[in-house]
């Protein structure tokens, strides 16, 4: 291992097969998001890029789940610090831009419910494989806010405008199959063949012809790098979002497990 990698406290680090980096999400039962795991992962895509050691990575989460979305109380901090909020769109946009220019190919690991900054890790990855069970959900407008973080730069690439505006408006979950079938991830397996099919693929890569596959991926991420100003756009309206009255209501309504009652007349 030619990379020093930090100790970090929600993310654990193994090397299944020669050349493959495996990282495990792995925070409490859901595998939510906080501040430092969203760092942590913002950050380590810029070290593996530098790992002259690791040829394929793979991302997934401990348990049943991969990570159920954000920690509501980095939200509620998100909304009522506006320090916060601007090191949070900092961190958004870098780790997108991280997992993009990362040279290394990246396989997601979907096991059950992905949402949040787990999910944008996901949908980022260069091959994404679920189990049946994977429930993917942006649940920005549930929230209250635009869909930032990663869903407008990157789904209406890989399953068209009208899925895309269909599931980002409504935040209807979609399963592992269904993904699959409308191009939103790369396949779906049983859940039991998951990791197994993820460290096939990721095997396959790391013996493979490493500046092949390596210039690739950056040539295909151009299609990622034209799109650049929708995902700016994007990310300043979900933070504009968040100083509005709509995710208060969006936040409490998750809070209290309910469904939130937006006021129709508050949109612009």
């Amino acid at each position: 291992m030619s990379t020093e990698y930090p100790n970090y406290p929600s993310l654990i680090l193994d090397w299944p097969a020669d050349r493959v980096l495996r990282i495990t999400m792995s925070r409490g039962k859901m595998n939510s998001m906080d501040f430092d795991l969203h760092h942590d992962l913002t950050g380590i895509f810029t070290l593996i890029d530098e790992d002259r050691d690791v040829n394929a990575v793979i991302l997934t989460g401990a348990g049943k789940v991969f990570s159920a979305g954000g920690d509501f109380s980095l939200v509620d901090r998100v909304v009522n610090d506006p320090d916060f909020r601007a090191t949070m769109w900092k961190d958004g946009v870098r780790l997108v831009r991280n997992m993009m220019d990362c040279s290394k190919p990246v396989i997601a690991a979907i096991n059950g419910p992905a949402a949040g900054g787990g999910l944008a890790a996901a949908m980022m990855c260069d091959i994404t494989i679920a189990g049946k069970s994977a429930k993917i959900v942006d649940g920005h407008t549930r929230l209250g806010v635009a869909a930032g973080d990663h869903a407008a730069i990157i789904w209406p690439l890989l399953c068209g405008m009208a899925k895309s505006k269909y599931y980002l408006l409504t935040n209807e979950p979609i399963f592992g199959e269904e993904a699959e079938r409308i191009g939103l991830i790369s396949m779906c397996v049983d859940d039991e063949k998951l990791q197994e099919k993820a460290l096939e693929v990721a095997i396959k890569l790391a013996n493979g012809a490493p500046t092949a596959i390596r210039w690739t991926k950056y040539a295909l991420n151009n299609w990622l790098r034209q799109a650049w100003p929708i995902f700016d756009a994007s990310m300043a309206l979900e933070q504009l979002g968040m100083t509005g009255p709509d995710v208060k209501e969006g936040l409490a309504a998750h809070l209290e497990r309910r469904a939130p009652k937006f006021n129709p007349d508050s949109a612009l």
